[in-house]
């Protein structure tokens, strides 16, 4: 029997986090949510003080929670770049028995910024909320699996991902 997992997809502004989160969804047949999207079903687009951000975060619990609920596999791509967005959802898998997996994406600057600065369907994050979120991020404190988007292709990311979910292994890094 498959065990179910909540896969987090983590990483700064321009990562690939999405891209990366909805191709590995289509191939183990997971649920995907992303923050960037919620904020849009919820009509937070260019809203990002605090009680927006809080707003964009519950309502990507209760989905996740909804998700859960019903037994079904659950990707969530996010920047998750404080400790206080990650908390949450450590607790949802305790509560529902469910395996917790990091996946952080990360990509060279110069990359993250020819990428942040073409319009993207979703997400608002230019160069200057990278720079912001780079100098507030709190680093991951558990087991990760670290993949480069600028070295691999979309491809070999799903491909490691895969492995990687299969395996009891904590940190790893594929490049």
């Amino acid at each position: 029997m498959q065990i179910r997992k909540l896969i987090l997809v983590v990483g700064l502004p321009g990562t690939g986090k999405t891209t990366f989160a909805s191709a590995l969804a289509s191939a183990i047949d997971a649920k995907h949510l992303n923050s960037d999207m919620v904020r849009h079903d919820a009509g937070k687009r260019g809203h990002y003080d605090t009680a927006s951000k809080a707003a964009v975060y519950n309502e990507l619990i209760n989905r996740t929670e909804s998700y859960l609920k019903n037994h079904q596999q659950v990707i969530v791509d996010a920047t998750f770049y404080k400790n206080k967005f990650r908390e949450p959802y450590i607790k949802l898998c305790e509560k529902y028995g469910v395996e917790i997996k990091w996946i952080e994406i990360k990509a060279d600057e110069e990359v993250i910024k020819k990428r942040v600065s073409k319009k993207r369907t979703y997400s608002e994050a230019d160069f200057e909320v990278y720079k912001k979120i780079k100098e507030d991020y709190e680093p991951l404190e558990m087991p990760q699996f670290i993949l480069w988007s600028d070295q691999l292709t979309l491809n070999e990311m799903v491909w490691q991902a895969q492995g990687y979910l299969k395996s009891e292994i904590g940190k790893m890094t594929a490049k």
